[in-house]
């Protein structure tokens, strides 16, 4: 499972690192905007259901680069039915579904994603956001009508996906919101206070967020980083300056097999909300455009993907307990190893 993974996520650099594409997109008339998804249609879902009592519903980080149409113009939000710009979206679905779902059914819409460009700006970001914000709130809506089967879900989302499924989760109505296991906020800064935004304090609570932000020392941050009021320890799920050891390979885009493992020491810094790495060594991991040394962004979700894994499934044992009138709540089938 994990060597499938590398090679997705292996798959999915090779891709982004390529600036153009020889793919056109089927652009609405008149713009360069690509043509909306249709989500009746499969071929905008990555789907994998596992006969599990819960879900988890996510939404990829950036994948897209900008990209020249025929014309000449520069085309900066991905196009969902071209295939070589569907390949790096594909190639994290299935890595993270991998890494991450265990037992759990797993649902991800494709969307036109902003470019990577997108965001060495914060005006371009806020002019360019609200596209695929439709995108990914008409996808959820889909999915809680016609996949969900009114399940517990986990809501999850990293970098462009993390701040995309923020918005979902504040639109969140109180029905919906009670069968949210807990909202994993990967990669994101979250600095404002909402009642659907409720900081998770320890492994097993719901209905919570969980955010993290991992860097080598607190002047690593990328440009444009603010304090984050959301934050927890993906290790010992612990909010304060705790530390814990985290033992594992440095690198998604290596051979398990062929590595070192890392021992590293994992500490939150309260002030901040960073999450403090000591001990990695990788050296395949900034960022490309807006990335700095020091800065483990690429790596959020590797480097804790056991962790994250267990803590999915504990939340949704958790969650499922409670629901008394849920109709296989004493079925769950939930272990907290894999």
């Amino acid at each position: 499972m994990i060597t499938n993974a590398c090679r997705a996520i292996k798959a999915v650099m090779l891709v982004l690192l390529a600036a153009l594409t020889s793919c056109q997109p089927r652009k609405t008339v008149g713009t360069m905007v690509p043509k909306e998804p249709d989500y009746q249609d499969s071929s905008q879902w990555y789907v994998t259901e596992r006969q599990a009592a819960a879900d988890v519903f996510y939404i990829t980080s950036t994948e897209t680069g900008d990209y020249q149409l025929a014309d000449g113009s520069t085309c900066h939000y991905a196009d969902t039915y071209c295939d070589s710009l569907r390949a790096p979206l594909y190639a994290e679905m299935h890595g993270v579904d991998s890494l991450l779902s265990g037992r759990l059914n797993f649902y991800a819409p494709y969307y036109r994603q902003c470019s990577l460009q997108t965001f060495k700006s914060d005006s371009v970001k806020a002019a360019r956001l609200p596209l695929p914000l439709g995108d990914v709130r008409r996808a959820f809506q889909h999915y809680l009508k016609h996949l969900n089967g009114h399940r517990p879900f986990i809501l999850a989302g990293y970098s462009q996906g993390g701040m995309l499924m923020l918005e979902l989760l504040k639109e969140m109505d109180d029905e919906t919101y009670r069968r949210m296991i807990a909202a994993y906020a990967i990669g994101i800064a979250i600095g404002e206070s909402h009642p659907r935004i409720v900081p998770a304090r320890r492994a097993d609570d719901t209905g919570v967020t969980v955010c993290y932000n991992s860097v080598r020392d607190t002047s690593c941050t990328v440009p444009g980083w603010k304090k984050s009021r959301v934050a927890i320890n993906p290790v010992n799920w612990r909010t304060d300056r705790v530390p814990a050891l985290l033992i594992t390979e440095p690198s998604p885009l290596l051979p398990v097999a062929e590595q070192k493992k890392d021992t590293m020491s994992i500490r939150l810094d309260v002030p901040t909300g960073l999450l403090i790495v000591t001990g990695f060594t990788g050296q395949d991991y900034v960022l490309p455009l807006i990335g700095r040394e020091g800065n483990y962004h690429t790596r959020e979700i590797w480097l804790y993907r056991d962790q994250l894994r267990e803590n999915m499934a504990l939340r949704a044992a958790a969650l499922l307990k409670n629901l008394a009138t849920y109709p296989h709540a004493s079925e769950t089938g939930f272990q907290t190893g894999h």
